[in-house]
């Protein structure tokens, strides 16, 4: 094979691949605060998610090699970081435990998220989909549920097993959603400008690593 057929079948293999950039964490490396849970969780807070009531046992762990493991098997509830936040980039990086047959693998990461749970951002993760945010809003007085799947730019989340790297920015009303090597959702409205980050845990055993917060300069709400 010439030269030039090879180099002309390395460039179209180029441009099939997705587009590819580096996180936030690799771009700037400074300024981020590792939030990783201590070994009894500490700096954390585990809450039952309703109607679910918190279960005795914790299904959370945190192992000696730094992966805090979400066994998935006692209901549904989330670990909150205890110190409240306004704007940041919070990296992530979570892989799910294969299991036989095809199941909807489910979990998610809060920001700015109320204590209490009444309204909450989530950025939905599973295993070859995931990346959008939906929540609950309130809307004219009432509590509504917004969901932006159908607004997913692509779909890069790995299959499970593999390890994915997710970061949320929260700057002003401003959600943004980064996962594997690009921007893939966006929501421009949020209500809050404080809240809370945390990881669900809903029926699937997923690990999550390298847990890093970078605080941005606050945005003010438009």
């Amino acid at each position: 094979m010439s030269y030039s057929h090879s180099f002309l079948i390395f460039a179209v293999s180029a441009l099939l691949l997705p587009a590819q950039e580096q996180s936030a964490l690799e771009r700037e490396p400074k300024g981020w605060v590792d939030v990783s849970p201590g070994p009894q969780l500490q700096g954390w807070t585990r809450l039952g998610i309703t109607p679910d009531p918190r279960a005795e046992a914790s299904q959370w762990k945190m192992r000696a090699d730094g992966v805090l493991e979400c066994e998935g098997n006692r209901g549904h509830d989330w670990l909150r970081y205890d110190q409240e936040q306004g704007d940041f980039v919070f990296h992530v990086e979570f892989r799910y435990v294969p299991v036989e047959g095809n199941p909807r693998y489910n979990s998610g990461v809060f920001v700015r998220t109320l204590g209490d749970y009444s309204l909450w951002y989530q950025n939905q993760i599973g295993s070859k989909q995931g990346g959008y945010f939906f929540g609950y809003i309130h809307v004219g007085g009432l509590k509504r549920r917004f969901d932006l799947s159908g607004q997913l730019v692509e779909q890069r989340v790995k299959i499970a097993g593999e390890w994915n790297t997710l970061e949320v920015t929260a700057q002003g009303p401003v959600l943004t959603s980064w996962v594997n090597g690009a921007v893939v959702n966006q929501y421009k409205y949020c209500q809050l400008d404080r809240g809370y980050i945390g990881l669900e845990g809903e029926g699937y055993r997923i690990e999550f690593r390298n847990l890093k917060l970078k605080p941005l300069m606050q945005a003010r709400l438009q």
